[in-house]
């Protein structure tokens, strides 16, 4: 009984695919984007040679960027799925 109930309330998740990827990446770069514009000292830290030159953003700013950018991303792809568009 309870089973049923709980069964109903799971959404569905995707299969992984292309498109799926392609969303996510888009989201880990518009994290990025807002990122360089709006954390205060982005260059606190060790730095990543090519992408520190490239992002402007030092280890612990991209990684929290890219944290924020998939739970975006998660976000996104679980509101595609349910509305019917993936």
């Amino acid at each position: 009984m309870f089973t049923s109930t709980l069964l109903a309330v799971v959404s569905r998740t995707p299969d992984w695919s292309p498109s799926i990827a392609l969303i996510m990446v888009a989201c880990n770069v518009v994290a990025i984007l807002f990122a360089k514009f709006t954390v205060k000292n982005p260059n606190v830290g060790p730095g990543i040679p090519v992408l520190s030159d490239v992002a402007g953003l030092s280890l612990p700013a991209l990684l929290g960027a890219t944290s924020f950018g998939h739970i975006l991303g998660a976000g996104v792809i679980l509101g595609l799925t349910n509305t019917g568009t993936l």
